[in-house]
């Protein structure tokens, strides 16, 4: 099963109560476009920032939704497939429409706090995820109490519910399976971007056979030699090639109906020197210590610093650029971002990536990425290979 059911609605919801419950609030409101997600699942399709778009969830009473008329048919859609999870929605446009005529965005603030009054909110006291022009159009109900609460909104998204973590599973065995056509094709002298969008013109042919009608996306690319050095790039991909003794740090990215798997691995074109072994062996074993700390109860912090005493060990720790992961779901680079200085306790069901790497500058970089969800017993999502035999290509 690759989409998310009304088992994922109903965790989540259940989650939207507790806060409810816990600051006395009487609804929800999500703005940003991968809150508002999370809570309608729903594909956002337009930039918040210049469309803006709410999605309500009273304590009592049935959601709804304020949203741009460019999302009119992809509603449409989404509602007929059994996707989305709330059905009271009004739309508004952004240009005048000779008929038909709905309100327009200079029209937002007032529409909005219309809808609110409409469903029994001019009193209420709402939790919002952010400021901006959600606040505008509160501040038109006198008697309404917004009250902005990001990091108890980002608490809603910690854990991930059985069916999510199902749904990612599968996702992670086709990066796994991208990760083998990747040895297939690599070979010196092979443009880098092309090999890429190879990959992913065949990853989409196989999402279509595993998850016809589904959401699937995918991103990435490969860094290889000095270039890799810098953990994105040195800003000079077009044209690059892989090159007999280079490092290689490749990452794919995909996503499946609005869930997010990281899958990186370091090879080599070409049998590696010693320093090239040994960084790719400290590499590989300090992925393997984070992985065995996203265990339930441990600190946060602790996965970084797991890492960090393997890379200390080899003697390697000045080439550390970077935390050792983030949190990973409806958003790719999810909160928190002081992962390396939060204490507090890993909760069961968070995902994580484990990416530790080291940035060699002339040689080049070396990191394994898994998606790791945390348990008594940590499991990893991704599962292609990391040994240094399987990851060299000669």
């Amino acid at each position: 099963m690759a989409f998310l059911t009304h088992t994922t609605r109903d965790f989540r919801l259940a989650q939207m109560r507790a806060l409810m419950d816990a600051e006395g609030l009487d609804a929800l409101a999500f703005t940003t476009g991968d809150n508002f997600q999370f809570a309608t699942n729903f594909h956002t399709d337009v930039q918040v920032w210049e469309r803006p778009i709410v999605a309500v969830f009273p304590r009592n009473g049935a959601p709804f939704a304020v949203m741009h008329e460019l999302s009119t048919t992809h509603v449409r859609f989404s509602s007929e497939a059994g996707h989305m999870w709330l059905s009271d929605i009004t739309l508004y446009a952004e240009h005048p429409r000779v008929e038909n005529r709905l309100p327009l965005l200079p029209q937002w603030p007032a529409l909005v706090a219309d809808t609110f009054a409409a469903h029994g909110l001019a009193r209420a006291r709402i939790g919002v995820d952010a400021g901006g022009p959600l606040l505008t159009a509160i501040a038109r109900l006198p008697h309404a109490r917004p009250e902005v609460m990001v990091e108890k909104f980002r608490a809603l998204r910690w854990v991930r519910c059985a069916e999510e973590i199902a749904v990612m599973r599968e996702l992670a065995g086709l990066t796994d399976w991208a990760q083998e056509r990747y040895r297939e094709n690599l070979r010196p002298g092979r443009v880098c971007q092309e090999l890429d969008f190879t990959l992913f013109a065949m990853m989409a042919e196989e999402s279509g056979r595993r998850f016809p009608g589904e959401q699937f996306e995918v991103r990435g690319y490969s860094l290889s030699g000095p270039a890799s050095a810098a953990p994105h790039g040195d800003g000079r991909i077009s044209g690059a090639k892989f090159q007999k003794g280079h490092g290689v740090v490749n990452i794919i990215v995909a996503t499946l109906n609005g869930l997010f798997i990281e899958n990186e691995r370091t090879w080599f074109v070409g049998q590696p020197d010693a320093t090239q072994v040994k960084a790719f062996e400290a590499a590989r074993a300090a992925n393997q210590a984070a992985i065995e700390a996203c265990v339930t109860g441990a600190p946060m912090s602790g996965i970084d610093a797991a890492a960090q005493a393997v890379f200390e060990k080899a003697g390697l720790a000045q080439h550390i650029l970077h935390r050792t992961g983030h949190g990973m779901g409806t958003i790719l680079q999810r909160f928190p971002e002081d992962m390396a200085f939060n204490h507090r306790p890993l909760l069961a069901g968070e995902v994580y990536s484990a990416e530790p790497g080291i940035y060699i500058w002339g040689l080049g970089g070396f990191r394994h990425d898994d998606t790791i969800v945390v348990g008594q017993t940590p499991e990893s999502l991704t599962k292609a290979p990391r040994d240094l035999k399987s990851q060299t290509v000669l």
